[in-house]
């Protein structure tokens, strides 16, 4: 799977962000491009895990593959 992952250097800050726009809230930084590059590719990876929950015994519950 491939998502768009968008870096930009903050000169107020002096370092680099990185946002998926396709997934909202997953954003993460570095000092570099490189380790920003690595910790939104963490971001995602914990973004997209499976999330243990309490589920209504009557609702419906479908895995989906993309």
């Amino acid at each position: 799977m491939k998502i768009r992952v968008i870096i930009e250097y903050d000169k107020e800050v002096k370092s680099y962000s990185a946002v998926c726009p396709e997934l909202p809230g997953c954003t993460s930084c570095g000092e570099t491009e490189e380790e920003a590059m690595e910790n939104i590719k963490e971001a995602i990876q914990l973004y997209l895990e499976p999330d243990d929950q309490d589920v209504n015994p009557r609702a419906k519950v479908y895995e989906v593959a993309v």
